[in-house]
């Protein structure tokens, strides 16, 4: 019996400038990103209608499992970023890796952060997809972290945010 693995592996940060102020973009990507509703989801009777479901409420793929105020949870202190921390994906993809390896959970749902840089630009922080899934070392897994990258770069697309050429679909992760 092994004790132990340990395993090395790429992470790739990808900050994406976005055109509108952070409350602005921070309204948007709710909007996009909806919040998952877990009450209807544990209510659906098979697999297929939980599928149905989550096509209808991850409109751009995603849905929102977590959001943190991290400035309202900063404050008082010396630092006084505007930030907001979220969880999104769709575990109907996540699904799809799980069922290879139950360890991919450690990276979906996907962490992302919006915050306002020095300059007051706003920005949206989240570690690519690909190189993550890729980690596991099983095609299948990695098939579905490439279209992680697909669906991430729809959704800065409709934020207004130039998507950065390694979420390309010609783009191979190094």
């Amino acid at each position: 019996m092994t004790t132990h693995t340990a395993v090395d592996h790429p992470s790739r940060r990808l900050v994406v400038a976005l055109p509108q102020t952070y409350d602005e973009a921070r309204e948007r990507y709710e909007s996009l990103v909806p919040e998952i509703d877990l009450a209807r989801f544990a209510e659906m009777a098979s697999w297929q209608a939980t599928l149905a479901l989550a096509e209808i409420n991850a409109p751009h793929g995603f849905m929102r499992y977590y959001r943190s105020d991290i400035s309202a949870a900063m404050s008082g202190s010396p630092s006084m970023w505007k930030t907001t921390q979220y969880l999104m994906g769709n575990h109907t993809i996540a699904e799809r890796m799980f069922r290879h390896d139950p360890s991919v959970m450690l990276h979906a749902p996907l962490r992302t952060v919006l915050y306002v840089d020095p300059d007051g630009d706003t920005k949206l922080a989240v570690d690519q997809p690909s190189p993550l899934f890729d980690s596991y070392g099983k095609p299948e897994i990695a098939a579905i972290g490439r279209e992680l990258d697909g669906l991430l770069a729809g959704l800065i697309t409709s934020l207004g945010g130039a998507v950065p050429p390694q979420l390309g679909t010609e783009t191979e992760t190094e």
